[in-house]
């Protein structure tokens, strides 16, 4: 337990996003909870969280449930039947005929591979001149099995890391081929996307059934695994997009919307594609700020990539026009999409906001003066709010000190910097 408890000071990330406090009931009983109590638990509060993210989309899509034609899902920390896609259906009121799909068995993928399902559903629907509006759902409640894997450290000795990352979280986004109707401005245009796994894998990333929900599976190899395959997908992805400008050829000239899978693989990754952390500054800021929610933790990035804070600390002062987004999961599976940004895009919320503005990107250069002026207190806050991360992005891989053999070899089995 020594092990697990210096490891979780180094891994880099300030808090975890849950569902409940240390005072809720599941997490203070004299045992760890059962797959059926979990269950009740997930059906209950995470599709309620779900339903929330669900209609912050919906808002922002300008949309009502009653416009969704498909919905696509995922989650790796529920095995109900029927899905909790069905819930949450039932949670917004929609009650027309709609195609779901609830994919399983992917794990932190499963945000971009829900994406990409998404799409080839509304490639399906383009196909045959009808009109698409899926609903994309991710869904993980991971904080209650930290019991049972604190359990497995006590009881077996082993040294489980898992319990140092994960989070909780639902995320949600709506994926339209613009067919039947006028649709809000898009945040994203989907360009393009590549799926592959690395073989012989299998043991080296998974999730496995357990009488007390699931254990997680994370092997050393994963940072070296991820990043090696991250260069040839990156190159086989850009080939099949050859309209991209003359000036989007390397990977340091895209931005980057990275699963923050852990600290390694972030580091990793920005070595092996000769990128900064600046060009990851969402998927950092989500990792420091709310760990590793799996399949939801894309999606969130994506979203944080687009605020002002974020804007400010851009590689260069200099916001991308395009977006490569790549997330990880058992398998070794590897999702990647490219994505095109719409730097004019007004954020909508359900909370009122004020007045977004654009940022300045490569292509357009800078705004006239009258155009979409920013207040001194937006101004300072961003600037404020980019010098914290900075900060934090140079601390995120501290130097582990001495701690003695058994701590080391802990260590080195997860290659924190």
């Amino acid at each position: 337990m020594a092990k697990v408890r210096a490891i979780n000071n180094y891994t880099g990330i300030d808090s975890r996003s849950a569902i409940g406090t240390v005072d809720h009931p599941m997490a203070n009983m004299d045992r760890a909870p059962t797959i059926t109590e979990l269950c009740e638990v997930f059906l209950k509060d995470g599709v309620a969280l779900a339903v929330t993210a669900a209609r912050k989309a919906l808002h922002e899509a300008q949309l009502s449930p009653a416009d969704i034609t498909h919905v696509v899902s995922t989650t790796c920390t529920n095995s109900a039947n029927p899905g909790f896609d069905h819930y949450v259906c039932k949670g917004l009121g929609i009650t027309q005929p709609v195609e779901k799909v609830l994919l399983h068995g992917i794990g932190c993928s499963g945000g971009l591979a829900s994406l990409r399902t998404a799409a080839n559903l509304a490639l399906g629907s383009s196909f045959r001149g009808r009109k698409a509006r899926v609903l994309v759902i991710a869904l993980e409640i991971s904080s209650l099995l930290v019991r049972s894997e604190l359990d497995s450290v006590n009881e077996l000795q082993e040294t489980r890391i898992g319990v140092t990352l994960f989070s909780d979280c639902a995320s949600s986004l709506v994926l339209s081929n613009g067919i039947g109707g006028e649709d809000a401005e898009p945040v994203y245009e989907l360009l393009g996307w590549d799926h592959r796994m690395i073989p012989d894998t299998e043991q080296d990333l998974g999730f496995d059934v357990d009488p007390l929900g699931w254990k997680v599976v994370l092997s050393p190899r994963v940072p070296k695994l991820a990043g090696a395959a991250v260069s040839p997908t990156f190159t086989d992805l850009l080939s099949t997009l050859p309209n991209l400008p003359p000036n989007y050829k390397n990977a340091s000239d895209f931005d980057w919307a990275l699963h923050p899978g852990g600290a390694t693989i972030l580091s990793g990754v920005e070595r092996a594609m000769s990128i900064s952390a600046e060009h990851m500054r969402a998927s950092y800021d989500t990792y420091i700020n709310h760990g590793n929610s799996s399949s939801a933790t894309i999606i969130s990035v994506m979203d944080r990539l687009r605020q002002k804070d974020m804007d400010e600390i851009a590689p260069g002062g200099k916001v991308k026009d395009f977006v490569v987004g790549c997330a990880f999961g058992p398998g070794i599976a590897i999702e990647m999409c490219m994505l095109k940004r719409n730097l004019n895009h007004v954020r909508r919320t359900l909370v009122t906001t004020g007045e977004a503005t654009p940022p300045e990107t490569e292509s357009e250069g800078s705004r006239s003066e009258g155009e979409a002026e920013e207040t001194d207190a937006d101004i300072r806050d961003a600037k404020e709010k980019g010098t914290q991360l900075n900060e934090k992005l140079s601390n995120v891989h501290p130097e582990v000190p001495e701690q003695g053999d058994s701590l080391s070899e802990a260590l080195n089995g997860v290659e924190l910097d």
